[in-house]
């Protein structure tokens, strides 16, 4: 996932590639962008707009005229923020560096750091198989925040209190001492100046960027890492379930990881229509699935769930809404709104999620989806304490078996 950084003529900050118990709010100011002279902004705003038209709406002329200059505006932010093609459709960049293992020589002679930004789902899918295996000793990590400008900064959280000692939370760089991800891309040898994008698992030692691919990384983490790990009989990608595993991969990454993407970063109303349906279509496909299977590939987690959880997690709060992924809410379906309380509820999950961190990283950074950057409070059902309920999905196989039994 990567923080755009616009150029000195646009500066707004976006991203396009990844807790606390409350009641429905408003989300934390902890990552606000917003200017403390706002208030003073409006007053001024009010006061002008009352000399030249009193109580009346604004001349047809200006309204027409702010129409067009807005449209012009967002179409060019949008080219910048979500490339597409000839259609409309959101096209994701590929990774620049992609993790093969025939190269990597040994974990044992580097000196392994991941790079994330709590926003991200696809940097949380690396913090999570990290919590599950138990590297998190092996692994050390840096929390990137999106800044102002638009690109990851690292700042320090260490006033925040925090009880469960996994959790994770926004820091200072802790291998580099770099102000932002952009200083650490291009310390590697070479330099670089390309996208700089989270997850990124970056080698201490050699000063080098190992991979930014998401899907790499994680399947390193399972099995690459054993030596170090203090779960390594935990194999969520077993030979058995391998060819599940990618059948499911191929359908969920386009139509839902990436497809609530290509719905809210959709730059056609064409372009729009079809994610929208292919995401919804395929959440239709899972929740069957999950009717008669308590995971993905069966009854054992495995990489396929990582993947699917960090979107479904997002959904509610932000997907529904701001991405107008608006046929239906996660918990409408029973079966996945259950699925997704199951994952929670494994330990070391939730010390991974962060919801107020979520909500900030989307709704006061993606500037062309919310100019506002207003924040909407949470319903119910996306909040953490709702994960916490109980799921029975431990129950799903066993009334299966016992359905066909009779």
């Amino acid at each position: 996932m990567a923080v755009y950084r616009a150029p000195p003529q646009l500066s707004f900050p976006s991203f396009t590639t990844t807790t606390t118990s409350f009641s429905p709010r408003h989300v934390s100011p902890i990552m606000s962008n917003q200017s403390p002279k706002s208030s003073t902004s409006t007053s001024i705003f009010t006061s002008a707009t009352k000399l030249l038209w009193g109580p009346s709406l604004p001349p047809g002329l200006l309204i027409s005229t702010a129409r067009t200059a807005w449209t012009t505006v967002w179409q060019l932010m949008m080219t910048q923020l979500a490339p597409s093609d000839s259609s409309g459709s959101y096209t994701r960049p590929t990774s620049q560096f992609r993790l093969n293992p025939t190269q990597f020589s040994s974990a044992a002679s580097s000196e392994l750091h991941l790079y994330v930004g709590l926003p991200c789902p696809w940097a949380h899918r690396t913090l999570i198989v990290r919590a599950l295996k138990g590297l998190n000793d092996a692994v050390s990590v840096s929390v990137a925040s999106p800044g102002q400008d638009g690109s990851w900064e690292f700042k320090d959280y260490n006033s925040i209190p925090i009880q469960d000692k996994d959790k994770v939370i926004p820091s200072l760089d802790k291998a580099n001492r770099c102000r932002n991800l952009k200083e650490v891309y291009k310390s590697r040898t070479g330099g670089y100046d390309g996208r700089c994008t989270v997850p990124m698992l970056w080698d201490s030692r050699k000063k080098e960027v190992i991979c930014n691919e998401s899907y790499d990384i994680i399947v390193f983490f399972n099995s690459g890492l054993n030596e170090f790990a203090r779960n390594p009989e935990l194999d969520l990608s077993p030979p058995e379930l391998k060819e599940k595993i990618e059948n499911w991969n191929r359908i969920v990454y386009p139509k839902v990881n990436n497809g609530v993407y290509r719905c809210g970063f959709a730059q056609s109303q064409e372009a729009y229509d079809q994610a929208v349906n292919e995401i919804f279509s395929t959440l239709d496909e899972i929740e069957e699935n999950l009717s008669g299977s308590r995971y993905l590939c069966g009854e054992k987690l495995t990489l396929a769930d990582v993947c699917l959880f960090t979107t479904l997690f997002r959904f509610d709060p932000v997907y529904n809404i701001l991405f107008k992924c608006t046929k239906k809410k996660l918990v409408e379906y029973p079966n996945l709104y259950g699925y997704l309380r199951d994952i929670y509820q494994i330990p070391g999950v939730a010390a991974t999620c962060d919801l107020p961190a979520i909500m900030d990283g989307y709704y006061k950074t993606l500037f062309p989806l919310n100019a506002s950057g207003i924040g909407p409070a949470i319903s119910s059902s996306g909040d953490q304490d709702s994960l916490l309920r109980p799921h029975n999905r431990d129950l799903v196989g066993k009334v299966v078996e016992a359905e066909y039994a009779v």
